[in-house]
């Protein structure tokens, strides 16, 4: 049985890239996914993000968020550090069939790019009457 000692060095090495970043490969949006109820949301995290640079759209079950960070340092500045990820940033995110896609809101605030897609009316859960055979009486289930 062969051991590869460099192995986990090369984990830990791809897991910061995705974690991080690199110039080539910025960082992707870091995001939370839940459901509140009736609506599944979407959070994702966009600081110094230009909400007009931000491109939301969906083709059939498939959501498509694009942004850009401009560096919005001043023309001629002498950078002594520069440590944020800056270019065009994208993320698809799978929707379920469950989901009303034609009723898609969202907002930014504060950095958070924050998407409601509520739950469709046919995924909901429902009461269905159960009639006994025999019997004109309709159970309740």
């Amino acid at each position: 049985m062969r051991t590869d000692s460099l192995r986990g060095l090369r984990d830990l090495d791809r897991l910061t890239q995705q974690l991080v970043g690199t110039a080539s490969q910025p960082a992707g949006m870091p995001l939370v996914a839940y459901r509140d109820g009736d609506v599944f949301v979407l959070r994702l995290d966009l600081p110094g993000i230009d909400p007009k640079t931000i491109d939301l759209n969906v083709e059939r079950n498939v959501l498509t968020v694009r942004a850009e960070r401009a560096s919005g340092l001043p023309q001629g500045a002498q950078v002594l550090a520069d440590e944020r990820v800056l270019g065009r940033f994208s993320r698809q995110v799978f929707l379920g069939d469950a989901l009303d896609t034609d009723r898609i809101e969202a907002d930014y605030d504060q950095g958070v790019l924050s998407v409601r897609v509520p739950i469709s009316e046919k995924a909901r859960p429902r009461k269905i009457a159960i009639t006994a055979k025999g019997e004109r009486e309709a159970i309740s289930a």
